[in-house]
């Protein structure tokens, strides 16, 4: 009896390894009545620049991320994480980014538009400000966040 019991405590911790996850938190479909949701925390990238964007709306709420290498946007339009590549960028800029940058992927567009400004006590990033994320689905309306954020860059 005592070799069966023993058994068992041997497996159980085994069994339980390989239960399923719980799966993650769900996002927010909406932050102030947008149809864009909050992202969760991100990391700056190992190297390279990132662009942190907050609703300038009631609420502060991360609702973007842009880096410069690769050159993508991560939002969450309707409260689903998604990625969209950089189609295109012009303007002045600085850190990898310009003042225009357009992303797409699937049915969806993005262009944010920020003006880029570095000041003497942030070393290695600089603030957004007087910044907009506009949305389009592929038939859809447009919808324009304005937005404020901070560049940050990994040495």
């Amino acid at each position: 009896m005592k070799a069966v019991f023993f058994a068992l405590l041997l497996t159980v911790p085994a069994a339980a390894q390989d239960a399923p996850k719980p799966p993650l938190a769900q996002l927010p479909r909406s932050v102030d009545g947008l149809p864009i949701g909050a992202i969760p925390k991100q990391e700056l990238p190992q190297t390279g620049c990132a662009t942190f964007l907050w609703t300038a709306t009631q609420t502060r709420t991360l609702v973007a991320m842009l880096t410069a290498d690769p050159a993508r946007i991560r939002f969450a339009p309707d409260g689903k994480l998604t990625d969209l590549v950089r189609t295109g960028q012009n303007g002045p800029g600085d850190f990898g980014f310009l003042a225009h940058t357009d992303y797409a992927g699937g049915d969806l567009k993005v262009t944010v538009e920020m003006a880029i400004v570095r000041r003497g006590d942030l070393t290695q990033g600089a603030l957004t400000d007087g910044a907009t994320l506009t949305f389009t689905r592929e038939g859809g309306d447009s919808v324009i966040v304005p937005v404020i954020g901070i560049i940050g860059c990994a040495s």
